[in-house]
């Protein structure tokens, strides 16, 4: 039997536990739609996937577990897509809609996710395990310490649930942290009413600087002394806000933004 060694260039921890893997597997039950799935390493995730009787398809970078997987699972016959998850055009393995699950790599995690934002109108539901840092970060709550980037861009588009914690020895290798599963299901939002580039900007630039407040951790973006910062909401933190009050943030420093040398408009300050 080929024994498959994790990589630690890859973050890949092989998850051990058959239960834990059928309980991630049912994360997606509550649709009826194709499922991709990132980063099996050896199928524990995959084997009660296929169980599901939808269309499935995972990718997998490692050439060493695409190996295994062919060997072991003969029914995910050109099915396997063995190249990068982050450089896919996602429409070509699913053109319609489909839903993303997976023991996902610790060391791209975020990055996926990111990339689950640029596909969103494509993915109604995203689940599956990640650090528990992580998993608390995403559905963190304005005024924790655990709200940041991700809390904000993800849950302006999607619902987040933290699911349950799983402990490390239950994969090979144990990772130095806990881990957790989530689950991320698409909410009505179709627009934010506000300038989408730039809420991610003011996000990003806001919790670059976390400890300071938005009067000084926003300068980058909108300079010293501009007037609109004269507004209470610049005397508060970023964790402090709420989804809703970044996007009445956003469009109230539209019009005060520093174009960037790189950025063909004038500047509009």
């Amino acid at each position: 039997m080929r024994y498959v060694k994790p990589k630690k260039s890859l973050g890949q921890h092989f998850l051990k536990d058959l239960n834990i893997a059928e309980k991630i597997a049912s994360t997606v039950d509550g649709y009826s739609l194709p499922i991709i799935e990132v980063g099996p390493g050896t199928g524990v995730l995959t084997q009660f996937l296929l169980k599901k009787e939808r269309e499935l398809k995972v990718v997998e970078l490692d050439v060493e577990s695409v190996k295994y997987l062919n060997e072991h699972f003969p029914e995910l016959a050109g099915r396997i897509i063995a190249e990068d998850f982050l450089h896919i055009d996602l429409h070509t393995i699913f053109p319609g809609q489909f839903c993303l699950t997976g023991n996902y790599p610790y060391n791209i995690s975020s990055q996926i996710f990111f990339k689950m934002l640029d596909n969103k109108d494509s993915i109604p539901c995203c689940t599956g395990m990640v650090q528990k840092e992580v998993a608390e970060r995403i559905c963190g709550k304005p005024g924790k310490k655990t709200f940041g980037i991700l809390s904000v861009l993800i849950q302006a588009w999607y619902t987040t649930e933290y699911l349950f914690t799983v402990e490390p020895e239950v994969f090979n290798p144990p990772p130095k942290v806990r881990s957790a599963v989530i689950r991320m299901t698409r909410n009505e939002v179709t627009e934010l009413g506000c300038d989408e580039v730039l809420f991610k900007r003011v996000v990003k630039t806001g919790f670059n600087q976390r400890r300071k407040t938005l009067r000084n951790s926003l300068k980058p973006l909108l300079g010293v002394g501009c007037e609109v910062c004269v507004d209470p909401i610049f005397d508060k933190r970023p964790e402090q806000l709420s989804v809703q009050q970044f996007i009445e943030l956003t469009n109230m420093v539209e019009k005060y933004v520093i174009v960037q040398p790189d950025e063909k408009s004038v500047e509009r300050r």
